[in-house]
């Protein structure tokens, strides 16, 4: 029986290579992302406090 032609592992190693990189640089920037928002709301609550406070 013939086996066949050979496999080509080198191309897909280099592709979950590159989709794994993808995923790890999207995970980042949803990291990146989730800090700022968490940044920008305390000090839009930090100026709504203040805010309060003066008008108080």
């Amino acid at each position: 029986m013939a086996k066949g032609p050979e496999k080509n592992t080198k191309n897909k190693a280099l592709h979950t290579k590159l989709l794994n990189r993808k995923k790890t640089k999207l995970q980042e920037e949803k990291k990146e992302k989730a800090l700022r928002l968490k940044a920008l709301v305390t000090k839009m609550n930090q100026k709504k406090n203040s805010n309060e406070s003066d008008v108080i």
